[in-house]
């Protein structure tokens, strides 16, 4: 019950801020935050991360639907998964960013990004609340998947 009550603290967390990016930044574009290394700036992605694959709104909608039919049945599966907070908070972050970036993709035909970083000259592509959530949780799942395997929870050597 938890998780779902995260996600939907997440999902609303995203919506919100890109509302706040649709509604404000898109007649103004940018806005320097932190001079030279941090700016909001409003941009309309209709690809993937990065901006790879335009136009493709339909092959990213089954996908997300893939990755959380996915996550529901190892979720409902793996009761390890149901017992470790890493596992938990990982699949919960990126199913709430997979439907954040599909509830773009639905409602206004493409994903709004705004965060805005450019770090030792280097412009980092524009991305989103949901991206965020996607990366983390994906970095939390690998490294669950790498260290908390069945041997460490039983205890056991390897």
């Amino acid at each position: 019950m938890v998780n779902i009550l995260i996600f939907i603290i997440l999902v609303a967390i995203d919506q919100l801020t890109k509302y706040f990016a649709f509604d404000r930044l898109r007649e103004i574009v940018t806005v320097g935050v932190i001079d030279g290394f941090f700016s909001l700036t409003y941009v309309e992605n209709r690809g993937a991360a990065f901006g790879m694959l335009q136009g493709g709104k339909w092959i990213f909608l089954a996908i997300t639907v893939v990755v959380l039919v996915f996550i529901v049945v190892y979720y409902a599966r793996h009761k390890k998964t149901r017992e470790n907070l890493w596992l938990r908070v990982a699949l919960t972050m990126i199913a709430s960013g997979a439907v954040g970036n599909a509830i773009d993709r639905i409602v206004r035909g493409f994903v709004v990004d705004f965060f805005d970083f450019n770090i030792f000259g280097y412009a980092f592509p524009v991305f989103n609340f949901a991206d965020i959530l996607v990366v983390i949780g994906t970095i939390l799942l690998a490294g669950g998947i790498i260290f908390l395997d069945d041997k460490r929870d039983k205890g056991e050597e390897k």
